[in-house]
């Protein structure tokens, strides 16, 4: 019944509507599988290939595609018989960064930083238990130090990392990291221990230094970006050779942590 423009809420659903609300839930879930199966895949892939990456029938992954497609969420590559991200995505994330002021700023201060050292520089937050890039300018070295945008990277190998989780109790740390997270690209292991010690001397320190996890040539300088005093929401980050001079590295700490506190919200 209604009550003028009140509506009267039924306490529990009927079973047909039960069976149709677990219809629907599992639906989404299926499109948001596929949505982060091409994140992670980083290219346009087939169908049978995508029903295959998220463990689903591919009528039913057909189905939710040509859904995505015509709403603009996905789009079909140029042979037809590929599907990757569609430009409303782009879109929306566009409307993401005009929204979040933390993000608008950050780009501009990550450009910024490239272009006065010279340095790859990077924005990283903290998403679905991995270290993401959420936005990263090349320096102008000759060789160029790769870092792509959106790239996720296990925790335990980054100098972003150790700051990201400043704050967390241990629990906590334990249930995003995984067994997994903690070999490193040239088959070392790390500790957990060794990894926890880390957060903790990287959050007094009020800044995280690590060199050569990712790979033997680079060693990466980061900072803590608060988004409240003592919750660290993201960091701004120099990717710089391995072989740059200490004098050097201290000078760009001290300029990273500079922009990095002009980001922050600290009362």
């Amino acid at each position: 019944m209604q009550d003028g423009n009140a509506l009267t809420i039924r306490p529990h659903a009927y079973p047909d509507e039960e069976k149709s609300s677990g219809s629907r839930e599992k639906g989404l879930n299926r499109v948001l599988q596929i949505l982060e199966f091409l994140h992670v895949t980083q290219r346009a892939i087939g169908i049978g290939d995508l029903a295959k990456g998220v463990n689903a029938p591919r009528s039913t992954t057909y189905t939710l595609v040509r859904s995505l497609v015509d709403a603009g969420l996905l789009e079909m590559a140029g042979d037809g018989n590929r599907v990757y991200f569609g430009k409303k995505l782009y879109l929306y994330g566009m409307d993401y960064v005009r929204g979040n002021d933390l993000l608008r700023r950050g780009r501009q201060e990550v450009d910024n930083l490239s272009r006065e050292t010279g340095e790859t520089s990077e924005l990283c937050m903290l998403q679905s238990g991995r270290y993401t890039i959420v936005h990263s300018s090349p320096g102008t070295r000759p060789f160029r130090i790769s870092s792509a945008t959106g790239l996720q990277i296990p925790l335990p190998w980054t100098a972003s990392g150790r700051l990201l989780l400043a704050g967390y109790e241990r629990t906590d740390i334990e249930g995003m990291v995984s067994e997994d997270d903690l070999v490193l690209p040239d088959g070392r292991k790390l500790r957990l221990d060794d990894f926890i010690a880390d957060i903790a001397v990287a959050k007094s320190a009020g800044y995280c230094v690590t060199s050569g996890l990712v790979d033997a040539y680079t060693k990466c300088l980061a900072a803590p970006v608060f988004s409240a005093p003592g919750k660290v929401e993201a960091t701004m980050c120099l990717v710089v050779p391995i072989d740059t001079s200490r004098e050097r590295t201290d000078d760009l700490i001290a300029l990273l942590r500079e922009r990095a506190a002009r980001l922050s919200i600290t009362g």
